[in-house]
């Protein structure tokens, strides 16, 4: 699981804020709190208090931990305040909303009106939120070579590798670098590598660092009076240059796409049946729709119009009932983005509704081929690249229950999306041997196509959704989801492309 993606710092102002003073204006302040579940909220961070103001710009920042892989659900609140006490209850509420941080962060400035409870407007005040990310983004390069090393083994040569250490400040040596070994060398050039400044000095560029540029051999140097060194060490090139993080790429504009493809094989059992996994329990629920609220509902805050499509594979459709392996859930394959049934409601819920009206309306058939929807996302996918800017990612997820029949064209489809801006995660539901879902995640080795192309980064990642039946439903996007930051970072600057605009166009 990974920890989190990074920290923000959020800043608040607000508009034509209710008056409920007298003889003066309200002395508003900002609270920041978290949702911890079961209803309760804790607070996270508060703003300072500005007096007789009805448009205060806070100036003192609230620092939240963002998690891409969680639904962050916070609540602002302002109140008027009029005493010195720091408990709340005493003071004049103002009005709040209640949002994700994902929202946040994926708008350029996030304004809402104000509600003193929901549905109820606190007159005519706004709230206006954005976002930064608290992060030095400066990154060392660095390309090191050796001449004339000592030779250490009997029979051979050196195998040489480089170590960098930095001075704590209490006066010790903390490793932040090892490179390759280079085998049987005594002139090595190890790889270019990069180090976050952060890491490598703390951002001081005065704190001390530790490596030898000329190899000295204590007891060879007191021995013998003829010694100079054991080598030389040579710095070839020192760059320090800005590295864009996930967040700046989402600040900037990025746009995640997000597309659910459904197995609909016979294996799943007929959907009228209780044995089914397709069947709706009572509670209007089972592992596909899990599946899909639990992934959809983190992603679904990244993308602004919050229409999704979905397709099906592995049944039989109207009206010639035969079998496709990539159909629309809604049946408009010319639009197959998923509409609420209820017109006030939007995102994943419209995949929800289309997944389970789809149900009567066809044959589970066969067989399980993955291929036609990963190419149909990647098209998309390509096209967008061919734009030459860091503005759309793609996510497919695909949830299944059984192994892959096509997998020689799975793999090379695959092979050619890691080319293209898209990751790929697969949900195994039910008890099916899913040994070939495994084997596509990258994290068992570098995926190959049926020639021997080698996948051009992991974009991959297979999760059995049996492993979390005992779990809350937000682990299960936790655990899937956990990659997809440095996924979208990796292909961007492998492509060497920045943002779409500068993430200081975020600042109030």
């Amino acid at each position: 699981m990974a920890g989190c993606v990074s920290r923000v710092e959020l800043s608040v102002s607000c508009r034509s804020l209710l008056d409920r003073d007298l003889g003066s204006r309200s002395d508003p302040l900002c609270v920041l709190l978290q949702d911890v579940g079961g209803g309760q909220w804790a607070e996270l961070d508060r703003t300072e208090r500005i007096k007789n103001c009805q448009n205060p710009e806070f100036c003192k920042k609230l620092i939240v931990d963002y998690y891409f892989e969680k639904v962050q659900k916070l609540k602002f609140g302002v109140y008027d305040i009029d005493n010195k006490s720091f408990d709340l209850n005493d003071d004049d509420y103002l009005g709040g909303i209640e949002c994700t941080l994902g929202q946040v962060v994926s708008s350029s400035v996030f304004t809402r009106p104000l509600e003193l409870k929901q549905g109820k407007p606190a007159g005519k005040g706004t709230i206006t939120i954005s976002a930064e990310e608290i992060k030095d983004t400066r990154v060392v390069y660095l390309e090191i070579e050796a001449r004339n090393l000592d030779k250490k083994d009997f029979l051979g040569k050196s195998d040489p590798f480089l170590e960098f250490y930095k001075q704590s400040d209490a006066g010790t040596w903390q490793l932040v670098y090892r490179s390759e070994v280079i085998k049987n060398n005594l002139n090595p050039c190890w790889r270019k590598f990069s180090v976050p400044l952060q890491t490598f000095c703390g951002g001081d560029f005065n704190k001390p660092i530790k490596v030898e540029f000329e190899c000295i051999h204590p007891e060879k140097k007191k021995k013998k009076t003829s010694y100079k060194n054991s080598g030389i060490i040579r710095i070839k090139s020192c760059k320090i240059e800005r590295d864009y993080s996930f967040l700046d790429y989402v600040m900037g504009g990025c746009q995640i796409n997000f597309t659910v493809g459904v197995d609909f094989t016979g294996s799943n059992g007929d959907p009228r049946s209780p044995d089914s996994l397709h069947y709706i329990s009572p509670d209007g629920i089972n592992e596909y729709l899990i599946a899909i609220w639990s992934v959809g509902s983190v992603v679904q805050d990244y993308d602004t119009d919050k229409l999704f499509p979905a397709f099906g594979f592995g049944a039989q459709v109207p009206p010639s009932w035969q079998v496709s392996h990539e159909f629309a859930l809604n049946f408009n394959p010319s639009n197959p983005y998923c509409q609420a049934c209820l017109p006030c409601v939007t995102g994943i819920q419209g995949i929800v509704d289309a997944y389970c009206q789809i149900l009567p309306h066809i044959r589970l058939y066969g067989p399980t081929n993955f291929s036609p929807i990963i190419n149909h996302v990647a098209r998309f996918a390509a096209h967008s690249a061919q734009q030459g800017t860091a503005s759309q990612y793609f996510i497919l997820l695909i949830i299944t229950d059984g192994e892959i029949t096509d997998l020689d064209q799975t793999r090379q489809a695959i092979v050619n999306a890691s080319k293209l801006p898209m990751s790929i995660i697969i949900v195994g539901v039910g008890e099916a041997d899913f040994r070939a879902m495994e084997f596509l995640d990258g994290d068992n080795g570098v995926l190959k196509s049926p020639t021997g192309e080698p996948a051009a980064r992991d974009i991959v990642q297979f999760v059995p959704f049996r492993q979390f039946k005992n779990a809350p439903r937000e682990a299960l996007s936790q655990m899937v989801l956990a990659e997809v930051p440095k996924q979208l970072v990796a292909y961007y600057k492998w492509q060497g492309w920045p943002p779409v605009k500068p993430p200081e166009i975020n600042k109030m």
